[in-house]
């Protein structure tokens, strides 16, 4: 390539994975005798990493914890993982794909992944909602400079 060429931004999937699943049902067949009026918690983390020069993983993690009468019933933790080719992307932009789009790509596979697992595990269908994770995104960055603003040291004049 001559040196007045530019690269074209590429972000690219390579592979999608299960990196972590794990389903806990601790009544075991007591569950099934209540009536089934669960309270679902969702949490949701992802983190990225870098591993060879273009190509980075992506884990989004979320934990479904389902209560009856304040009692869990089961829980399903489902570590979806991506690895994503990127080239030619701004720091700023590498950050957004890596923290919105390929979080947004990942989500579809880890809601099939629950709903599945609950079902396997004797249990209705979960229907997770739909994730804005640019929303997510760009609260984490606020927090993140409001956390760095708070720990840098006051100027003395």
């Amino acid at each position: 390539m001559a040196d007045n060429e530019t690269v074209q931004p590429q972000f690219a999937v390579k592979q999608f994975f299960i990196k972590d699943l794990s389903f806990e049902a601790p009544q075991g067949v007591a569950a099934f005798s209540n009536k089934w009026q669960p309270n679902f918690s969702v949490e949701l983390n992802t983190k990225n990493s870098k591993v060879s020069d273009n190509t980075y993983e992506v884990i989004l993690t979320v934990t479904i914890t389902a209560k009856n009468n304040d009692e869990t019933v089961f829980l399903i933790e489902v570590q979806q993982a991506g690895l994503f080719n990127a080239v030619g992307l701004a720091e700023e932009n590498l950050r957004g794909a890596l923290g919105v789009l390929a979080p947004s790509l990942l989500f579809p596979f880890v809601r099939e992944v629950v709903d599945s697992t609950a079902i396997k595990g004797g249990f209705p269908p979960v229907n997770m909602q739909p994730v804005n994770f640019e929303a997510l995104f760009i609260q984490a960055q606020q927090a993140k400079a409001k956390k760095d603003a708070e720990a840098a040291p006051a100027e003395t004049h």
